[in-house]
């Protein structure tokens, strides 16, 4: 029985842009969302770093380029890229959102959001424990974001990937502006299932 639905393809082809999309169709037909979006951080034209921003708003760095990083904290410096990942301030405002979700279980099926799964996030274990744990759960359908498997497989993208409860759509620059209607309808049949 599928869950969980999760979108990859290639970075910039907008797959934030469908989370969200099929996020306001899903509030507008009155199922509670929860969750984070990753979105750019731009200075002119060039990208600076990225954001985390929950659903209601509020923002944290995920990302900046190294010369506009946070100081390291003595600690080890996570990067990816050119980016600094800083853990701290993502995990203060990401992880709060799944104890939240995890206390107000309701008998309701409620979508989260998670985007994304990905190189940075993965700096945090207490993040890949909190997705294992929504995934699991009776209660939540999973609307996510994974990158496109290359070189080296990252161990956990691939757990969701090959998940039996998880369908995973591709998006491309062919299809993303027709894709919405499909990802809607596998999500509105996830909380069917459950019901």
């Amino acid at each position: 029985m599928v869950k969980h639905v999760f979108l990859t393809g290639p970075p910039g082809v907008g797959k934030t842009t469908l989370v969200q999309k099929a996020c306001d169709v899903m509030v507008s037909s009155g199922v509670s969302v929860e969750g984070f979006y990753t979105q750019e951080v731009r200075e002119g034209r060039r990208r600076v770093g990225f954001d985390v921003v929950t659903v209601t708003g509020q923002r944290g760095h995920l990302s900046r380029v190294r010369e506009k990083s946070v100081a390291s904290r003595g600690g080890r410096e996570y990067t990816v890229g050119q980016y600094v990942v800083d853990v701290p301030s993502f995990e203060n405002l990401v992880l709060p959102l799944f104890r939240n979700l995890n206390s107000s279980c309701s008998s309701n099926r409620q979508v989260f959001i998670i985007d994304e799964v990905g190189k940075m996030e993965l700096f945090s274990q207490a993040f890949i424990w909190s997705v294992r744990q929504t995934l699991d759960s009776p209660v939540f359908s999973v609307l996510g974001t994974i990158p496109l498997p290359s070189g080296k497989p990252l161990g956990f993208m691939e757990e969701i990937r090959t998940r039996t409860d998880v369908t995973v759509f591709t998006v491309t620059k062919e299809n993303r502006d027709v894709i919405l209607t499909e990802i809607v309808s596998a999500l509105k049949d996830c909380l069917k299932q459950s019901a």
